[in-house]
């Protein structure tokens, strides 16, 4: 019940983004950076973090540890998911997803400023672009969504990947 525990919080302090777009956020600014400081994505997604109580703020920064943790390319196994609903309907499913790559595309243009994109990234980031158009009113029981919607989420988490890849490597070569 992560999901479920995290959006509380962000429901709580009435935040601007959602946990899917702020777990994106995450994720795109620890693709660039994996030494990206957390306490700099958690002043961008609230405001006000002095106003966080403490357990709430824990939880926020192992969630943006673990998130660097499962995008370190030195672990053996690939275990890095988007932070969305574990089980729920379609629509709210979907509503993370489409949340998530706002997130993601919002978390890019913080961290990467110049437009030098690379190899497949530029592919990737048109796709996520699309990608924020769905519609999330999609039917619930229907297969076909149903495999749309997991087709989506398998080709972001190994985009995820590639982009993280693709742009390290390039700041590695630029420093």
């Amino acid at each position: 019940m992560v999901y479920q525990t995290l959006r509380s919080i962000f429901q709580r302090y009435e935040s601007d983004f959602s946990i899917a777009e702020a777990h994106g956020m995450a994720t795109a600014m620890l693709c660039i950076k994996s030494h990206c400081d957390a306490i700099k994505w958690l002043n961008e997604v609230f405001e006000e973090d002095g106003l966080i109580i403490e357990d709430d703020k824990m939880q926020l920064l192992e969630l943006f540890e673990q998130t660097r943790k499962l995008l370190d390319p030195d672990e053996s196994i690939f275990e890095f998911d988007l932070l969305l609903p574990e089980n729920g309907l379609l629509p709210e499913k979907t509503e993370a997803l489409i949340k998530w790559c706002q997130g993601f595309l919002w978390g890019i243009g913080y961290t990467h400023s110049d437009n030098d994109w690379q190899g497949e990234t530029i592919g990737i980031l048109r796709d996520l672009v699309e990608f924020t158009k769905l519609n999330a009113d999609v039917e619930d029981n229907n297969d076909d969504d149903e495999n749309a919607f997991i087709q989506v989420h398998e080709y972001l988490r190994a985009a995820v990947l590639i982009i993280r890849d693709e742009l390290q490597t390039n700041s590695n070569h630029q420093h």
